[in-house]
């Protein structure tokens, strides 16, 4: 139909985007008229959005379109049965579970993932983990949600982090022969915990926190996708640990993170030059 809709909105499953598709397919044609379907929170103006829907309206290409509005329809009435079955069995788990004792505490974040259930996921994991795993920056109910399903809460199945790490195949390979690192490559693996925590170590790596910091620090010595599988293996530590020994995690800001890398690598250059005989002295400000 030569429409550029998907050009001018970044989702076109968005509130303007279902809004303008769904009055194409009941029959409207006027861009003045779709355009003033947009939304408030849309970045485009309705000037834009209006060119952007003068086209031909073949009948063939609407009917295409009508089909594949169905078929979205139906996927998200689906995702909705799926949420609910979820939602029953995590309230079947949490119904021998005490309550913590502390009240939850409210998100970080106001605005919801576009994919996140439909239902309080965050409260009924409290109640199941006793732990609020969202406080790790880059997890959210989705994701806590997701590596609970995989993982368990019994984290004693894995004798230490290193243990679990292994298992999540983020753990540096170990190839040695005659006392020769071959490879320290990450093993291959078809890991959905593993595969999920790349994707948040992707967003995480681009916050103002202590794990971001991490990851650029890395991405910029050893390259972004080594640092990619770091940053994911950190995050799965902190999960182990959250969930293994009730670990409550307190994230020290990008700032504190970086003033305690540079207080750790002083240390090791004092300690290498007095191992050659050496001191160091630190350059007062303002001197070349």
């Amino acid at each position: 139909m030569n429409l550029q809709l998907h050009h001018v909105i970044s989702d076109i499953s968005g509130v303007t985007g279902l809004r303008i598709v769904r009055a194409i397919v009941a029959g409207e044609r006027d861009p003045d008229v779709l355009a003033s379907m947009r939304d408030v929170r849309c970045r485009e103006s309705t000037q834009t959005i209006r060119a952007a829907m003068v086209g031909n309206y073949q009948p063939e290409h609407v009917f295409a379109l009508s089909q594949a509005l169905a078929l979205f329809d139906f996927y998200q009435d689906r995702i909705v049965d799926c949420d609910a079955q979820i939602e029953r069995a995590l309230q079947m788990l949490c119904a021998d579970k005490v309550e913590p004792s502390e009240p939850l505490a409210k998100p970080r974040h106001r605005t919801k993932q576009t994919n996140a259930p439909k239902f309080d996921a965050r409260g009924l994991l409290y109640q199941l983990t006793g732990m609020d795993l969202t406080r790790i920056h880059g997890i959210g109910p989705s994701v806590a949600l997701a590596l609970i399903a995989e993982c368990g809460t019994d984290m004693s199945r894995w004798p230490t982090e290193k243990h679990f790490t292994s298992w999540l195949t983020l753990a540096p390979g170990c190839k040695i022969s005659g006392g020769k690192v071959l490879s320290s490559r990450t093993r291959k693996s078809n890991s959905r915990v593993a595969a999920r925590l790349r994707l948040v170590a992707t967003t995480v790596g681009r916050t103002e926190t202590a794990l971001g910091a991490f990851y650029r620090r890395l991405a910029a010595r050893i390259g972004k996708a080594k640092a990619l599988t770091a940053t994911a293996r950190k995050i799965a530590v902190l999960f182990y640990r959250a969930m293994r020994f009730g670990m409550q995690y307190e994230d020290p800001g990008a700032e504190q993170y970086e003033q305690r890398y540079r207080e750790r690598v002083v240390k090791q250059l004092q300690r290498r030059a007095a191992h050659f005989g050496f001191s160091l002295q630190p350059v007062e400000s303002g001197v070349s």
